[in-house]
């Protein structure tokens, strides 16, 4: 009977949520590497499909043989499942824009676009200015993400997420301080980009924590 029952699924500590990211973002590195390299052919799908291993996993829907009757009920399962799917992210990603620390990140974001607006100065034309205004934005992306995990059953990914928003806020500080020597913000916007990212750096340190905490609650020690 023992071996009858199923067993509950083993969720994952945030090691293992980055170990999957980290290969995620090869993934995605390799996907724009691809398009690139076939921007101009007219194969470009396919080639990009066959080097990605994507026409290995949809091989057999595609095959002519193959019974269109249970290919139509899976396609009807599969609109189904990702209906419901999408309606849950889309009630997360609600929550997650109402948080106030995203809502922080946001708004400096927003603002850091404005100040440099105002400045004269565009993000593409200096790499020092592209470089803070990326990591401002992807500090917010990333606080985003680690807040649409849903239920506690995705702590170790909220965790994973919120050290890479942590990164991107490091980031951001080393190049809002090389911004401030070239003198492109000013003193005053210079100074409140800083108290500003510090600000959002001990929040997300702090979230970080109490998700650690949290984790050790239910789930005991972590790796």
């Amino acid at each position: 009977m023992s071996d009858e029952q199923e067993q509950p699924e083993r969720v994952w500590d945030e090691y293992e949520w980055e170990r999957f990211l980290q290969k995620q973002d090869l993934k995605t590195e390799r996907y724009l590497e691809l398009l690139e390299k076939y921007a101009d052919n007219p194969d470009r799908e396919a080639l990009i499909a066959k080097e990605m291993g994507w026409d290995e996993a949809w091989g057999e829907l595609s095959d002519e043989d193959a019974d269109e009757e249970e290919a139509a009920a899976w396609s009807e399962c599969a609109e189904d499942d990702f209906r419901d799917e999408e309606e849950e992210l889309e009630e997360w990603e609600w929550e997650a824009e109402q948080h106030p620390l995203y809502q922080r990140c946001a708004s400096l974001s927003v603002w850091l676009q404005e100040a440099l607006r105002l400045r004269g100065f565009l993000p593409a034309e200096d790499p020092l200015v592209d470089e803070l205004s990326e990591q401002v934005g992807i500090m917010a992306g990333k606080v985003g993400a680690a807040l649409s995990g849903g239920d506690s059953g995705e702590i170790g990914m909220t965790i994973a997420y919120l050290k890479r928003a942590l990164r991107a806020s490091n980031l951001a500080l080393n190049a809002a301080e090389a911004v401030r020597k070239k003198k492109v913000l000013g003193r005053v916007r210079c100074s409140h980009l800083r108290a500003a990212l510090f600000d959002l750096r001990s929040g997300v340190v702090e979230m970080i924590g109490r998700n650690r905490e949290e984790w050790r609650r239910l789930y005991g020690s972590m790796g």
